[in-house]
């Protein structure tokens, strides 16, 4: 199976979690390419099997947390058409609605949201390897 993952991040913590799950995918053998928000091509992203978008968390610390709005207008650019597609975000304190930003934009583009995970530091999220086990049906 092709994953793509794709992320957003400002210090780093977000592309050490990404790489991290890249491993986990890889292990489990199915191909993963991984790109920054930024840098990635929607088109190429749209054609993998399987997704998993991520941004670190933005807001007032506690208050007000929220995706970063060039990850939002990445999801919006991508054409999904059912395939399954995690959500992940790094964080200090709180998440907010982040993950529930992101689901929603994830299905206005046609996407199936089959996982939302956080991580609090530059670490796989807890529970991202059973999204991992799913893909492999």
């Amino acid at each position: 199976m092709r994953v793509s993952i794709v992320f957003e991040t400002r210090t780093g913590t977000t592309a050490a979690a990404a790489e991290k799950m890249a491993e986990q995918v890889r292990a489990a053998g199915h191909e993963c390419t991984l790109a920054n928000v930024l840098e990635a091509q929607p088109a190429r992203v749209s054609t993998a099997d399987a997704l998993c978008i991520g941004t670190w968390t933005k807001g007032y610390f506690i208050v007000m947390q929220h995706p970063t709005q060039a990850t939002l207008d990445f999801i919006g650019r991508l054409s999904l058409r059912g395939q399954p597609v995690a959500v992940f975000t790094t964080y200090r304190l709180a998440v907010g609605g982040t993950l529930r930003e992101m689901a929603m934009a994830v299905e206005s583009s046609g996407g199936t949201v089959t996982g939302m995970y956080k991580s609090r530091g530059p670490v796989a999220p807890q529970g991202f390897d059973g999204w991992v086990r799913s893909l492999s049906g």
